[in-house]
């Protein structure tokens, strides 16, 4: 089992950009997406195993988004002991896409080996993403 914790407010994937240049289309992501897939590699690496993972994978992802300003302290202290959870946008799913591709060639080859997915979310003071990767 694999697991860690990526500190700091977690980043959904955005749509793909795109551009033109000489008459050719390319698709890149936005820099904001891109430069949080970078700083989770970069975390991740620290959990490399000396193999990269192989055969079907098990995933759970806990997504702590930061408790909002506008929450009074009654609010704040239901959202940290997880009874007031965040139905806004960004998808859950959305999240996950930028760390699963994060950890493509760190953990594993290719993120279609995750057959077992658990998303969660919640409000945190310590906004962060904890990830568990596990063979199945």
């Amino acid at each position: 089992m694999i697991q860690f914790t990526v500190y700091g407010e977690p980043v959904a994937q955005g749509r793909p950009r795109a551009s033109t240049f000489h008459g050719q289309v390319k698709l890149y992501d936005p820099a904001k997406s891109k430069d949080f897939k970078k700083y989770v590699k970069l975390v991740a690496s620290q959990y490399r195993p000396v193999k990269l993972l192989e055969g079907p994978l098990s995933m759970k992802v806990v997504i702590y988004k930061s408790s909002l300003k506008s929450f009074s302290k009654k609010k704040t202290d239901a959202a940290e002991r997880g009874e007031l959870r965040p139905v806004t946008k960004p998808d859950v799913d959305n999240y996950v896409k930028g760390v699963k591709d994060a950890l493509k060639s760190v953990i594993w080859n290719d993120d279609s080996q995750v057959v077992d997915l658990h998303i969660s979310k919640f409000y945190s003071q310590t906004p962060r993403i904890e990830i568990t990767v596990e063979k199945l």
